[in-house]
């Protein structure tokens, strides 16, 4: 990193730490534009939606465009296969002449999780060295947002271009941070489309040094009844995964909490629990009444056979058993839950979208196949729609230079 450039960072940190968190962008920013004498700086945010932008701005006069609440203007930009879609899409800067100045997106990232766009309007062509300055400049500003978001519902607020009922909030308080996670040996997304009434789906994961856990889960029902229910699911799993008992024991527990303290008689939650072992590719997996994972190699979607549990909270003295694959660089693990295959989403021939998508980034490759699932079954879904794609590359994986995201699946051939 060049000198300036570690001037800059310092400046974008100091002012971020003496700005109060709602006002720590705008901080960052302002650095920013003071260092490339720049004309303009927006941040702009990506909507939960996965299929918009959202420019948020501080509107003292409480006449902005778009949603506002007190002083905080919020302006919904929707994709429509432009320069701002493609620079998320493609996780490479666009630049963009236009009214005597010249406009750059940078790519706000962080380890493949697309927080937003830096836009930048320059009074200059801006040649590869500014290109590249403001990529990384781009990528700091992810930290600070992370960093920042978690004192504020600002940028939550931003987020969200459609209103939670209570049911929703509960929901996404069990999802994890990031729905997109790229590894090295691995790449992981993860993506929930919720019915009209919420159906209790989840999907979690964690990475520890050698291993990668991972869960998918649905509880049975729907409304704030059934986000209960998942609440006890999920936190009995990471309550025993951050305890380091195994996948049986997981589920072991998780099954009697839920039977125990559900309040819905005869609740239960069906779940694909994993671990895959870093080092080897050793891939354990559980399955308790679950719709079975699917394996995509060689050209090849494949439905994988586990032992069969019945689902958590069913019975309360069940007992439990897992299963193995050994994954090969180039291989596609992907968990759905049944709102995926239920009703006219049953028209969706899974598999065969599966190898439609398999040259996409996992996390362009959720969303294609949640756009498919709303082109059949949309636009309310009867049920949660969720899915959990995990790219394995091993040895292989690409060794993680860019500055936020790899902009492709790793090349790699299955031995």
């Amino acid at each position: 990193m060049e000198d300036s450039d570690q001037i800059v960072l310092a400046e974008m940190l100091q002012s971020a730490e003496d700005a109060a968190p709602v006002e720590a962008v705008e901080a960052v920013t302002g650095a920013i534009a003071s260092a490339l004498d720049a004309l303009g700086v927006s941040l702009l945010i990506a909507d939960l939606s996965g299929r918009a932008l959202v420019r948020l701005t501080h509107q003292p006069s409480a006449d902005g465009p778009g949603r506002l609440q007190d002083e905080e203007a919020a302006e919904v930009l929707p994709f429509d296969g432009g320069p701002y879609e493609q620079a998320v899409r493609l996780q490479l800067p666009q630049v963009l002449p236009g009214n005597g100045r010249w406009r750059l997106l940078a790519p706000v990232t962080e380890r493949g999780e697309v927080i937003g766009l830096l836009e930048i309007d320059l009074p200059d062509e801006p040649d590869d060295e500014v290109i590249a300055r403001v990529a990384r400049t781009a990528h700091a500003l992810a930290f600070v947002i992370i960093a920042n978001r978690r004192h504020t519902d600002l940028f939550e607020w931003g987020q969200r271009s459609t209103p939670f009922t209570l049911s929703a909030e509960i929901q996404r308080r069990l999802l994890p941070a990031s729905f997109t996670c790229e590894g090295g040996a691995f790449t992981l997304s993860g993506w929930l489309e919720p019915a009209a009434s919420v159906g209790g789906d989840t999907f979690d994961y964690s990475v520890a040094r050698d291993v990668l856990h991972l869960s998918v889960t649905d509880a049975m029902g729907h409304g704030v009844a059934s986000a209960l229910t998942a609440t006890l699911g999920v936190g009995s799993l990471r309550n025993t995964r951050r305890r380091g008992l195994s996948l049986t024991a997981q589920a072991d527990q998780a099954n009697s909490a839920i039977a125990e303290h559900a309040n819905v008689r005869g609740a239960y939650v069906t779940a694909v629990l994993g671990r895959i072992d870093l080092p080897t590719g050793r891939c354990e997996l559980l399955n308790a009444g679950h719709v079975p994972p699917m394996l995509v190699r060689d050209g090849r979607t494949t439905a994988l056979e586990l032992p069969g549990n019945f689902p958590l909270g069913m019975f309360p003295e069940a007992g439990f058993r897992s299963g193995e694959v050994a994954l090969r660089p180039g291989d596609r693990l992907v968990v759905v839950t049944d709102g995926m295959r239920e009703r006219n989403a049953a028209d969706l021939d899974l598999p065969a979208a599966l190898l439609d998508i398999a040259p996409l980034h996992p996390r362009e490759a959720v969303r294609a196949l949640s756009d498919a699932v709303l082109s059949i079954a949309g636009p309310a879904l009867a049920d949660d729609a969720t899915l959990l794609i995990i790219d394995w590359y091993g040895d292989h994986g690409p060794r993680r230079s860019t500055a936020g995201a790899d902009t492709t699946r790793a090349s790699v051939r299955p031995h």
